[in-house]
């Protein structure tokens, strides 16, 4: 799917930052990762006709898929699919499956329903390194797109660098696609992020230094103060997730500098002075 439109817009004013002009490079295009907590059938589908260039992993939130009737899910499914985008059920469905000991049905019903990505987290429960392995390799056996978050979801816990770094590392290496920062729908007051929704920025800057790089790592950054943070800190081309799906041209905007949060700096401009005759 072509990443940019055609038409009258010179490239310049299409991409002012230059970071979007070559996204047939994979390697440098920044994901987005769109999270759905109900849209029905038809805002679904203008979701797309709008967005959909733009969006890279579609996730219905946390336990919502077994809620929609089976036609509706389905036809949400083919839609994404079709226009060449990620879907998966949130993290919080696979918790539950495991609590239950239904993951092999789960897994079934990714398949069948033809959901193409998973998403393996322990916000809630906790899953064992080895079972977490397994989940991985489970859900890249079946076909689907891994990816794993990391983090808890009760209020005020916050990351810890030298796990996080320890724990990306083995899920990047069992196959996992992408490792996610967790900070839920809010924003607020969750890993990275104070209670005003603020970055902690020394707790950033420490899980930096862990990191060998950020190139799989995708930032779960729902308000527009943290995604403008987290563009100017890592640049454009950074993955972002928990992104509702009326902000997707937002956020696009602002990757490319086409919103005074991430405008091109510039010289400040001094007029020159008018002198009146009195």
């Amino acid at each position: 799917m072509e990443a940019t439109p055609h038409g009258a817009w010179h490239q310049r004013l299409l991409d002012p930052s230059g970071v979007r002009e070559h996204l047939q490079l994979p390697e440098i295009q920044g994901q987005t990762m769109v999270i759905d907590k109900g849209l029905g059938k038809h805002a679904f589908a203008d979701l797309l006709e709008t967005a959909a260039p733009y969006i890279q992993f579609i996730k219905l939130g946390f336990g919502t898929s077994p809620l929609y009737e089976e036609p509706l899910l389905r036809s949400k499914i083919q839609q994404a699919t079709d226009a060449g985008i990620i879907i998966s059920p949130g993290g919080t469905l696979l918790e539950m499956a495991v609590y239950q000991q239904e993951t092999a049905a789960f897994f079934r019903s990714l398949v069948t329903l033809g959901f193409t990505g998973v998403e393996i987290s322990d916000g809630t429960i906790e899953i064992s390194r080895q079972q977490r392995t397994e989940l991985i390799k489970e859900g890249i056996r079946h076909g689907l797109c891994v990816v794993t978050e990391y983090g808890k979801k009760t209020a005020g816990t916050l990351i810890d660098p030298f796990d996080f770094a320890k724990t990306a590392e083995a899920d990047l290496e069992a196959g996992a696609e992408y490792v996610i920062v967790e900070a839920r729908e809010s924003g607020v007051d969750i890993g990275l992020f104070d209670s005003v929704g603020n970055c902690r920025e020394d707790l950033f800057d420490q899980l930096l230094r862990r990191l060998p790089g950020t190139s799989r790592i995708m930032w779960e950054a729902p308000l527009k103060s943290q995604q403008a943070f987290l563009l100017k800190s890592l640049g454009s081309n950074i993955h972002l997730g928990n992104i509702a799906p009326s902000d997707v041209l937002s956020l696009e905007a602002m990757r490319r500098g086409l919103r005074s949060d991430t405008f091109p700096e510039t010289e400040a401009v001094v007029p020159e002075p008018v002198l009146y005759m009195i």
